[in-house]
């Protein structure tokens, strides 16, 4: 019974002691590592205790590792892969598209403003806005140069959020923000359309005129600086993101992807036919269009343009690119859901996945990494892989088709 008494006590005082430890590390690291990286972008004294001076570490924050480490955070479960399904939630979309169109009307003439001097239509930098942050009406919950400090001090990417933190003391320098004022995400995503510091110093516009770019009270600036992203990354005028289509047996799924892409007139003569009947705009069926089927032949089919993967350079997600596109169509047009279902799929664990990855790596396949998401080139390296084995393209993995893949 003395020896449990004792050991308890040892367990209750180490703890805090380890944690002072590691905020003297983390106050160690702030002066000796950040401090001059800082003062050599010209971030004066004041600015940088300002904005550091006070700041603890946020050990809640999630991914985090020992510093120094590589190993993946031994705080992070391994998550099951969610179906594409769920990402459609009705409830949700719903309400991102109703939403979006009473504040359609409310922000008219600031919209037609913003597509008028960036070409990106209202629909979908809504559709981003609502997204990203509920239209700006979703708590942002954490102080930016706490997020950015721990996860320069202990994540997996360092040097990553290291730049970020000295981004974002450049943001305060310039005084287009108060430290207090930057709320961002756990992850550092800063503001009403969830900006890193980077992407704030290279795309926020001060639309509103008031003198600085503020994403987190200012919906002109808000809006406005999605578009500027948009643009800069290459949105084409006048081109829709994509359109529901069939696609017939005869045209394997393992044609997906942005580097194989056709003209739209080809896909047609190919058999591939929009869902509403109506055959491909003129403008559009002269262009290059590109299968996408983001859950295989489980789920809806499309020709998505450019301005699909335009999308995508906002967030790297095949189903958040599919989301923002499709709610923007419902925002402009009136609700619609696709007109054909996502099929029940397994439920596999991501390091499932990444092992299959690696086994179809080692066959010579480009799956994109062994990340354990099935991305467009681990769909059709499924989908080759069936078809060489005699069996009938799905391209999605499944768990009888991990354990087949050896």
């Amino acid at each position: 019974m003395l020896r449990f008494v004792a050991l308890f006590i040892a367990l209750l005082f180490t703890a805090p002691a380890a944690a002072q430890s590691l905020q003297a590390q983390y106050e160690a690291f702030l002066e000796g590592t950040i401090w001059p990286q800082a003062k050599l972008a010209g971030i004066s004294r004041k600015a940088f205790d300002g904005a550091m001076g006070a700041k603890r570490l946020n050990t809640d924050i999630p991914g985090l590792v020992k510093p120094g480490s590589k190993e993946p955070p031994r705080r992070m479960r391994q998550a099951e892969f969610s179906a594409p399904a769920k990402y459609f939630n009705e409830r949700n979309i719903g309400y991102i598209t109703a939403t979006g169109r009473s504040l359609a009307r409310k922000h008219a003439s600031t919209l037609a403003s913003i597509e008028k001097t960036y070409g990106v239509p209202a629909r979908i930098l809504l559709a981003i806005w609502g997204r990203e942050s509920g239209f700006g009406r979703v708590d942002i919950p954490h102080d930016a140069f706490q997020v950015l400090g721990t996860k320069a001090f202990m994540s997996t990417r360092p040097e990553l959020f290291r730049r970020e933190l000295i981004n974002a003391l450049v943001i305060v320098q310039l005084g287009h923000a108060s430290p207090s004022a930057m709320r961002s995400s756990w992850a550092g995503a800063m503001g009403q359309p969830q900006f890193l510091p980077s992407s704030y110093l290279q795309y926020a516009v001060d639309f509103d005129g008031n003198g600085h770019p503020d994403i987190w009270n200012s919906v002109p600036d808000t809006l406005a600086s999605i578009a500027a992203y948009l643009k800069a990354s290459g949105w084409v005028p006048g081109r829709d993101w994509g359109f529901e289509v069939t696609v017939p047996a005869s045209i394997s799924c393992a044609l997906e992807g942005p580097d194989r892409g056709k003209r739209i007139s080809d896909w047609a003569k190919l058999g591939i036919r929009r869902v509403s009947g109506k055959p491909f705009p003129e403008h559009e069926a002269r262009a290059e269009g590109f299968l996408l089927m983001p859950a295989g032949r489980q789920g809806p089919a499309f020709i998505a343009t450019p301005n699909f993967y335009v999308i995508k350079e906002y967030n790297e997600s095949d189903l958040y690119a599919l989301f923002v596109g499709h709610a923007g169509d419902r925002i402009q047009w009136g609700d619609s859901r696709f007109s054909a279902g996502w099929d029940r799929t397994d439920s596999m664990l991501r390091s499932d996945i990444a092992k299959m990855q690696r086994v179809l790596e080692g066959k010579g396949y480009d799956v994109g990494g062994a990340d354990g998401l099935p991305g467009f080139k681990t769909r059709r390296s499924i989908g080759d892989w069936q078809g060489k084995n005699g069996r009938t393209p799905t391209c999605w993995p499944s768990n009888a088709l991990i354990s087949a893949i050896r």
